[in-house]
């Protein structure tokens, strides 16, 4: 077949997340960023799509600005293309539409005023496509962008049509839609160059005339083995010279260019997706191993074709894996609908900068990539969702302290929430779910104290717990982090456990005399009643200065026989302007039989302070520790818990003497370099014993107090 040209589009999107490390900024532009540009200076030859989110360019203008100028000079001279897209990179279908149209238009913004140039199209965000989407690209002026080919297949096209652009369309607004092809993600930089460019020869034999890899700069340098692969050993430059050597077939040309110069394929309407390990990330565990295996099997059997009408799950159906994803995106929500709610002031809406600091999509899903199990980067995304609502507050002219509440669905799981929010503190309650306090707002410094993450089951535990032949050491070889298992530390499946509910605060356990630490903390304890996750009933009543809302439940204990009548009553106490508030419990035996065990009140808290950092620690009688430690204290009434570097201190005072297990809530979680174990919050459980005659009943009080409040 007689050897045709071809045209490549290279579409490069480089992203930090907001909040991210300093040094890791640093770390990523000295081996990942710099060097590309570097390269595309020295072969002129090589034309380019580059990305740059928001939270990255922030940091280049603070401390790398004349990385800018070089990156204008290469526009200049029409080697390279700036893309657009949400300025602090968010899933766009996960967001409200006013909020892609702002966040796209600031970035376009941006690069008109730096680079000189309207962006023609955008990166899309971990390629997540819905439907909907041309309709609000076309409201913000975007005329393009690129998803996986992984779409097109679901949407029944062949191999021989993955290659150019099609148009699609929602309400009548066109947008151009580019597939970016799947083995060059994966071959790039893994394979030899010879390789790549027979395979790129092979397809321009094919007579098409475009083929698109659309994919992450930190490939280039971060993941495991790369650095030395792509720069010091020089995979890069030689692609870039085959490239060059190749001009008489082979032409490298910016996606904008493409799509103003030549007509699409045809008209497509793609289902909803994102690229193919995504899909698999968004299952439940067991069924995305299930999956990755079939795939597995297919692929060694031959039968590629059949792999094109396997799709996976839903990006949306992170929020359902994780509460804790949904409970962030529903605060999302909330804050979206209280900064939009109030009046322009004609400097820009109040807060609305901070709210789009909270949509940034890294801690909303979890796969290959820590996302969610980032806890730095989880309770970042919270502070700026609360300094929002300190803004409106602003805006709003709250000068003096309130507070005010409501029932309502948060979660939108068909069972009302109690939302108090004041000056000081935002206490979020799940009655439906034990009761709990699952957000525990500090206003200032806005952090939320209650983001945490529980563990839960992983596709990759299982290849863990039942490895496979081989599982990759850590830096050992250049591979794409798609492929094989790749563990941190040694014994990390002894590690693993399960949660049974998620780790918060003001849980309710009835457990068997004399627990142990170890059982505690690896959730393999047995519950005596059913309050830690039962239904209570809720009511919020008037208090001076304040409010007050009395929890009920009415369940079961199984000490003995069979379960026995039991209340739990709590009643949390808040005061307008007051950094404190008091849970007065009262524990009553409502069975006919004497009752004893040993109550506990479970507190779970996330003030950082993991990897042994000293800046977090707790105190508590005599002994004291960082947040990450262990320790069984007997007879306290007093606990102090905080991290120096927050400048965030609490106080809990006791009526009476009780027993102190703390522990660390930690996962075995996955991430670019392998699986290993992360932080996630400290668990404080206060336990005291009791026996209740019939009709008896226990009473104490537990205060909590926070110091250096906006200071």
């Amino acid at each position: 077949m007689t050897r045709k040209s071809l045209y490549l589009g290279l579409a490069i999107h480089n992203h930090q997340p907001v909040g991210n490390d300093p040094t890791i900024f640093a770390w990523a532009y000295d081996r990942s960023y710099l060097p590309l540009v570097e390269l595309l200076e020295k072969h002129p030859a090589i034309r380019v799509s580059l990305h740059y989110s928001g939270p990255l360019l922030d940091w280049i203008m603070e401390n790398r600005p004349l990385f800018l100028d070089r990156l204008a000079a290469l526009a200049d001279r029409g080697q390279v293309e700036i893309m657009g897209g949400g300025y602090y990179e968010p899933i766009l279908p996960s967001i409200p539409p006013a909020d892609r149209i702002g966040q796209i238009e600031k970035m376009s913004a941006f690069v008109r005023e730096r680079f000189g140039r309207q962006p023609s199209g955008i990166w899309l965000a971990e390629r997540v496509w819905e439907p909907d989407l041309p309709t609000s690209l076309a409201k913000a002026g975007v005329e393009w962008t690129v998803v996986d080919d992984t779409h097109f297949r679901l949407a029944g096209l062949e191999e021989k049509g993955l290659f150019g652009y099609y148009l699609t369309e929602d309400q009548g607004n066109i947008l151009k839609i580019f597939p970016t092809s799947k083995y060059l993600r994966y071959a790039i930089p893994w394979h030899e160059v010879t390789a790549v460019m027979d395979y790129l020869m092979d397809v321009a034999k094919e007579g098409v005339n475009l083929a698109v890899l659309g994919d992450d700069g930190e490939k280039f340098g971060l993941w495991p083995g790369t650095y030395a692969h792509c720069w010091e050993k020089g995979w890069v430059e030689d692609f870039f010279t085959a490239l060059e050597r190749n001009q008489d077939w082979l032409h490298t040309i910016p996606l904008g260019d493409y799509s103003r110069s030549y007509p699409p394929l045809g008209r497509v309407y793609l289902p909803t997706a994102s690229y193919d390990e995504m899909l698999e990330w968004a299952l439940p565990a067991g069924r995305s191993s299930q999956l990755a295996r079939l795939k597995h099997r297919l692929a060694g059997e031959g039968q590629a074709e059949v792999l094109g009408f396997l799709g996976g799950g839903f990006w949306r159906n992170f929020l359902v894996k994780y509460p804790e994803v949904n409970n962030m995106h529903k605060k999302m929500l909330r804050v979206h609908r209280q900064v939009y709610g109030t009046p322009d002031a004609g400097r820009g809406r109040a807060g609305i900068e901070e709210l789009w600091k909270g949509q940034c999509n890294c801690p909303y899903w979890h796969g290959v990539f820590g996302g969610i199990y980032l806890n730095g980067i989880r309770a970042e995304t919270y502070s700026h969702l609360i300094e929002a609502q300190n803004q409106v507050d602003v805006v709003l002219q709250r000068t003096g302290p309130y507070l005010t509440w409501e029932m309502s669905d948060l979660d939108c799981d068909g069972r009302d929430e109690l939302l108090i929010e004041g000056t000081i503190f935002n206490l979020y309650l799940a009655p439906a779910q034990g009761g709990s306090l699952f957000e525990w707002d500090l206003r200032r410094p806005p952090f939320n104290l209650t983001s945490t993450l529980s563990s839960r089951p992983e596709a990759y535990h299982q290849e863990l717990l039942a490895p496979p032949e081989e599982i990759v050491p850590e830096g050992d070889g250049v591979q794409t982090i798609h492929t094989g298992l790749r563990v941190k530390e040694p014994g990390l499946a002894k590690r693993i456990h399960f949660d049974t509910y998620r780790r918060v605060c003001l849980i309710d356990h009835f457990l068997k005399p004399n627990p142990t630490a170890a059982n505690l903390r690896s959730a393999k304890y047995e519950e005596m009643g059913d309050f830690a996750m039962g239904a209570y009933q809720a009511q919020v009543t008037g208090l001076t200065g304040g409010l007050c809302v009395t929890l009920v439940r009415d369940g079961h204990l199984t000490y003995g026989q069979k379960p026995t009548p039991f209340r739990v009553e709590k009643r949390l106490e808040v005061l307008e302007g007051q950094p404190r508030y008091t849970v007065r419990y009262e524990l009553t035996n409502t069975a006919q039989t004497r009752v004893s065990g040993a109550f506990a009140s479970e507190w779970s808290l996330h003030l950082l302070g993991g990897g042994g950092d000293p800046q977090g620690f707790w105190e508590a009688g005599a002994r004291h520790g960082r947040l990450d430690s262990s320790s069984h204290v007997q007879n306290i009434d007093r606990l102090a818990i905080g991290n120096h570097r927050l400048g965030i201190h609490l106080f809990m005072r006791a009526s009476r003497n009780m027993a102190l297990f703390q522990f660390p809530l930690e996962a075995v979680s996955n991430s670019e370099g392998g699986l290993e174990r992360t932080f996630q919050g400290t668990c404080f459980m206060l336990l005291a014993p009791f026996t209740l005659e019939p009709g008896g009943s226990l009473a104490f009080a537990l205060e909590w107090e926070c110091s250096g409040l906006g200071e």
